[in-house]
């Protein structure tokens, strides 16, 4: 079969990279590995195992990653094992492609929902086999959609050759597949295939997830991936979680997706949905994560900063509660409970002030901790916002600052909260609003406002989007000067904090004198009349009062010429937003453009309303009012 000339360049280069691709592992598994391969092979002696991805925010099963386990009782048993002596004995290629078959053929035969993450090495991807559709062959024989398919790269040798991995996945992407990046943060070369690849999905290393409850670096680390990830359209897989306190800290880290013992071991038969106290448990923590991000306008809530620790029982002896503390240094207080109700907090400063006395361990070591328990420590609701509880912290007693406080919901103990995490927390906060807030009017930018409409497309069934943009502003600017110029702005912000609700309404500055107000207000539309008729009666103040009589001034145009402008205005492009209707902040914020641009075609201060249909990408726009004041 005769090559073309790109398919042999193709090859060629294929070839230069697995010839640079030093230090193959050798085989652990001594003699006869070659025959032990050659019967796994023969005999299809491969099971596959499934481990759920599961939706953080809606308690849902997103799609199972497809694992791989040799003969059982067997040396090949182990996929470390499996796959090291393949490469030894240059197999690698045939068992990845039977670890494919077998893989999908597990997951059709069980019609197992949701996406399937099929792992891949680079060095497989890039092989003939590979390249000619050996996997889309499987699928479409199997009649699963390709779409539906992740493939999941995870290095085991340093990747050279970008060029030819972005056309391996160009290839791979045109038959219908969608890409992933395991182990971020532990490859040879994971970011930089981040950023070469453009991959639909990263999954962030174990070793940033275990422990993230009590690790702030690794706290940072997830955050800061997540907002590369959300500037990139990347969706971010939190891979090891096996705590509620990992599981809560990953959402709160703004990541949606994640896996781990926490929700599931790898089974050969998986569920197909979760418990349902675990969907109640993810679905309720959803709304509670997002808040954390500030995606409501809202504070995070006391829930958000519980730590996951040890408890004790009141039936605990002290000399139990004593071996607790010993065993977690970092362990600062130990809440007692009475069932699933709190009953006391137990501080280290308290016991060991007890134990330190003569006589006094002997004489408290066999009774109950209740008697050097505090009975009642602060209790705070989980919903209670962060800058409330911060007041009761500083207003109350100076023990709960030091030991802190019990975490409840309707009752029930949810978790254990330190002082130091609380202002630790409203800290970040400040300084994340300080970051991203527009210096000029101290409204939030950018980011924020992104954010804030991927949560509500969350959270809300129907929101408007409100575009407001100032009219002839860079004539005004040319004539009066630029200090004026943002005084203009400030006008329009104070006019737009002026009428819309603090609590219902977003305010977003994006830039100049461009603002986003997302309206959850009922009465959105007579707070937009309010606003257009606020700012007309003031912006007069603005000119001298032979512009206001003659009702406007003249200046010259980009070209020279010497032209009339009228006085500054407001435009309105209010979109209609829908959520089952949009994905993301970037298609609601290029609708409400759309209806700022037919607003601003007419003159004076003016309101455009539109509604989109979704058929396509953008839809079938009509236009639903268009209102001049």
């Amino acid at each position: 079969m005769m090559m073309t000339s790109s398919s042999l360049s193709f090859e060629l280069r294929r070839q230069h990279y697995m010839g640079r691709c030093p230090g193959r592992p050798v085989a652990a598994v001594g003699q006869g590995a070659d025959s032990l391969l050659r019967q796994i092979i023969a005999g299809r002696q491969l099971t596959a195992l499934f481990q759920p991805i599961i939706d953080l925010n809606r308690g849902q099963i997103f799609g199972f990653e497809g694992l791989i386990r040799g003969p059982v009782d067997g040396p090949l048993h182990s996929p470390l094992k499996l796959f090291e002596a393949a490469e030894a004995h240059d197999m690698r290629e045939e068992i990845e492609h039977l670890c494919r078959r077998v893989t999908l053929e597990s997951y059709k035969q069980q019609g197992l929902p949701g996406r399937l993450f099929l792992n891949v090495s680079p060095e497989c991807l890039l092989s003939p086999g590979a390249r000619s559709g050996e996997t889309l062959n499987s699928i479409r024989a199997l009649d699963i959609d390709p779409s539906r398919v992740v493939i999941e790269l995870t290095e085991n040798q340093p990747t050279f050759d970008f060029e030819l991995m972005r056309e391996a996945v160009r290839h791979y992407r045109a038959m219908g597949f969608s890409i992933a990046i395991d182990d971020l943060g532990q490859g040879f070369s994971s970011l930089r295939l981040w950023s070469e690849l453009s991959p639909e999905f990263v999954k962030i290393d174990r070793h940033f997830v275990q422990g993230v409850d009590s690790d702030p670096i690794k706290r940072q680390f997830l955050r800061s991936i997540q907002e590369i990830a959300r500037k990139s359209g990347t969706s971010v897989i939190a891979e090891g979680i096996e705590t509620d306190g990992e599981m809560r800290h990953v959402g709160g880290s703004g990541i949606a997706l994640g896996q781990g013992y926490f929700f599931a071991r790898p089974l050969a038969i998986p569920r197909v949905d979760l418990p349902g106290e675990m969907q109640e448990k993810l679905r309720r923590g959803g709304a509670a994560r997002r808040a954390r991000g500030d995606a409501r306008g809202a504070t995070p809530r006391a829930m958000d900063v519980v730590r996951d620790v040890p408890v004790a029982d009141v039936n605990a002896t002290t000399e139990e509660v004593y071996a607790i503390f010993e065993q977690h240094p970092g362990l600062q207080s130990l809440p007692i409970l009475l069932g699933d109700r709190p009953a006391g907090l137990i501080s280290r400063i308290t016991l060991i002030d007890r134990y330190a006395r003569p006589y006094r361990r002997e004489l408290y070591g066999r009774k109950s901790c209740t008697v050097i328990m505090d009975p009642q420590p602060l209790l705070v609701e989980a919903e209670t916002s962060l800058q409330e509880l911060s007041f009761l912290l500083a207003e109350g007693d100076q023990r709960h600052l030091a030991d802190g406080f019990l975490v409840v919901g309707q009752g029930r103990y949810y978790g254990y909260g330190s002082g130091h995490d609380v202002v630790r927390e409203i800290t970040r906060m400040q300084i994340e609003a300080a970051r991203h807030a527009n210096p000029l009017t101290d409204l939030p930018g950018n980011v924020p406002l992104n954010e804030r409409i991927d949560a509500w497309l969350i959270e809300r069934p129907v929101f408007q989007a409100c575009y407001c943009d100032l009219d002839n502003f860079k004539p005004f600017n040319d004539v009066y000067g630029y200090s004026r110029g943002d005084d203009l702005i400030k006008l329009l912000a104070f006019v737009l904090r002026t009428h819309c609700h603090p609590e219902t309404d977003f305010i977003g500055h994006i830039g100049g004198d461009d603002f986003l107000v997302l309206f959850g207000s009922d009465d959105w539309e007579a707070r937009c009349q309010r606003i257009l008729a606020d700012f007309a009666h003031r912006v007069g103040d603005f000119f001298s009062a032979v512009d206001r009589e003659r009702g406007g001034y003249a200046t010259e145009n980009r070209q020279g010429e010497r032209v009339f402008v009228p006085l500054t205005s407001l435009s309105l492009g209010v979109v209609h937003v829908e959520c089952d209707r949009y994905g993301a902040y970037h298609q609601v914020a290029a609708a409400a453009a759309v209806a700022k641009k037919e607003a601003k075609k007419m003159p004076g201060n003016s309101i455009f309303i539109e509604r989109r249909r979704m058929e396509g990408e953008m839809g079938d726009v009509r236009q639903d009012d268009a209102r001049q004041n």
